[in-house]
């Protein structure tokens, strides 16, 4: 018969290793440290956002990773040097979020929908990244549920007022 301790300890490995699994994977200057966002302003159709801007390699990595939540009138914009197939994961996020690729132009690219957050050890080592349907210039993250409040479509029109 298989005592306590022998039923235990295979899992407190494995739970180890998933964890340390999930830590080797984060960049080194995403881990915990704080990260200062210049912030902007930009607008959804006729809808204005507060954002955050993430518009180099090390803002982009670390992205809203630890926040505990972002209101419906503020997101984050990633901004890219040119345009691309830029895709996003959910590592270490606290809550769901909607993403919206656009181009150059400011024309929606792709649309995702309450993408769920990998948070625990073992949906870090199994998270997804969401990848669009086109080349982007932009993406911005907001709280999921302001696509559908919000009513953003394939038509809708990103500007930018100041980032």
């Amino acid at each position: 018969m298989t005592t306590r301790a022998q039923a235990l300890i295979p899992v407190t490995i494995a739970a180890v290793i998933i964890g340390a699994v999930g830590l080797m994977t984060l960049p080194s200057d995403s881990k915990l440290e704080s990260v200062e966002f210049p912030r902007g302003t930009v607008m959804v159709d006729d809808v204005p956002l507060e954002v955050q801007i993430a518009d180099s390699e090390p803002r982009r990595v670390r992205g809203l990773m630890f926040q505990d939540q972002l209101p419906y009138d503020q997101g984050m914009i990633f901004v890219f040097q040119e345009p691309g197939l830029y895709s996003l994961w959910m590592l270490n996020m606290q809550f769901s979020l909607d993403m919206i690729w656009f181009d150059y132009d400011g024309k929606v690219v792709h649309i995702e929908k309450n993408v769920p957050p990998c948070k625990t050890a073992l949906e870090i080592t199994t998270c997804q990244s969401v990848v669009p349907d086109g080349e982007a210039l932009y993406v911005l993250e907001v709280t999921s549920g302001f696509v559908d409040q919000n009513n953003i479509t394939k038509d809708s029109v990103l500007s930018i007022i100041s980032i």
